[in-house]
């Protein structure tokens, strides 16, 4: 069993940063790739980036793409999300989730879960 545990949501103005972790613990790091989601409240849970297991690809979806970057630190078991440039539509829970699967953007592929950091952008 893997634990995901997030860290690094709050508050902040359109055009800030924010940096999301996520520690992991229970299962080897290493072997899992790796993927951020958003939900806003009564849509779909959406992937934000995701990330293979050793760090040499990344996936971005379209309103991200050139604000946040993924990347990950095997050695501290950790992963991580910079966000910059935030915009008011970037206010979600964002989850960090673990697949087994090849870097993956489905849903359904990821194992395991954290419980969500909220992040909420101000215009």
């Amino acid at each position: 069993q893997v634990q995901l545990v997030e860290s690094g949501g709050g508050l902040g103005q359109a055009g800030d940063s924010l940096r999301l972790s996520c520690a992991a613990s229970g299962g080897l790091f290493s072997w899992y790739s790796m993927g951020w989601f958003r939900q806003v409240l009564g849509k779909e849970r959406e992937v934000v980036a995701a990330i293979d297991r050793f760090g040499g690809s990344a996936y971005y979806a379209d309103s991200v793409k050139g604000r946040f970057t993924i990347f990950r630190d095997n050695a501290k078991n950790a992963v991580y999300l910079q966000m910059n440039s935030l915009k008011p539509e970037d206010t979600a829970v964002y989850y960090c989730a673990a697949s087994s699967w090849p870097l993956t953007t489905a849903v359904n592929e990821y194992e395991y879960w954290g419980q969500g950091t909220q992040v909420a952008v101000s215009s």
